[in-house]
């Protein structure tokens, strides 16, 4: 008899338990975004993220990958929204029918970083296009993130305008990390290489030792970050009213706002450019 009282207090137990779950997960919906290891690298969505939580009482889950990666499963409807940096392939992500509409979010730009040793004699350029002929011409090593991400999207571009098939050097001086970019760049401190990196994620990074900017200032090197709802008439599990909340957070002005308020020591890592006005 009291084995029978005590089971039925612990299926009691494990009921209101899972009852006052499924409440607070009905009291707080959520919303997954796919988006880069830029975004969450320089800290930026720890800080602006909550603000829209509290605002909303909508949580976000971020899933921070190469935007290849990110396209790729929002594609498969892992995610209710999409939030990365390579224009080309977010348009393409549109005309395929996996996304709504796509828009401007915020920018800035890449950098080429280097050692103080500056073997290829690249530093202080501002010509992103001879300054990676030169370190191909000098086979200095360069670090690549090799994962379809944004920036080795961006990264590819540069060496075709540089008219050099980097990747045939593969294991050579060129070194793919197949990393996130905080990953590729303590690899590339580590073998004195050369790196191509967004700016926010330069700023945060802590292990910089003796590196620096080599080459920055490009207009190629412009960056933009594009916003795209999951479109949920492909995937049915999309969120779309609470995604779209997010969508327009972002791109009015609590969540403009909020990016641009977005500081380290001082220094602004993204621009908000949605034109909400």
């Amino acid at each position: 008899m009291l084995l029978q009282k005590t089971l039925k207090s612990v299926l009691l137990g494990i009921a209101l338990a899972v009852s006052g779950l499924s409440t607070a997960h009905a009291e707080n919906p959520f919303i997954v975004v796919q988006s880069t290891t830029s975004t969450q690298n320089s800290g930026l969505l720890d800080v602006i993220l909550p603000q829209f939580t509290e605002s909303t009482g909508i949580d976000v889950r971020v899933v921070a990958v190469g935007t290849g990666q990110a396209i790729k499963n929002a594609s498969n409807g892992d995610g209710d929204v999409l939030l990365v940096h390579a224009k080309p392939a977010e348009e393409k992500f549109i005309e395929e029918g996996q996304g709504v509409e796509r828009f401007d979010v915020m920018y800035n730009d890449f950098v080429l970083v280097g050692p103080a040793a500056d073997p290829a004699g690249i530093a202080g350029g501002s010509d992103i296009a001879a300054a990676m002929a030169t370190i191909a011409d000098t086979q200095s090593t360069f670090a690549s993130r090799g994962d379809d991400s944004g920036t080795h999207k961006a990264e590819l571009r540069l060496w075709d305008m540089a008219n050099v098939d980097a990747q045939a050097a593969s294991g050579d001086w060129y070194r793919e990390t197949g990393s996130g970019m905080g990953a590729t760049l303590n690899a590339g401190t580590g073998m004195s290489a050369y790196v191509l990196t967004d700016r926010a994620t330069w700023i945060a990074f802590g292990n910089k030792g003796d590196y620096q900017i080599a080459v920055e200032g490009d207009e190629r090197l412009f960056n933009q970050y594009g916003v795209i709802l999951v479109n949920p008439a492909k995937h049915a599990n999309v969120k779309a009213k609470e995604g779209q909340i997010f969508i327009d957070w972002l791109i009015g002005k609590a969540g403009q706002n909020a990016i641009a308020d977005f500081k380290i020591d001082g220094e602004q890592l993204f621009f908000p450019n949605s034109n909400y006005n």
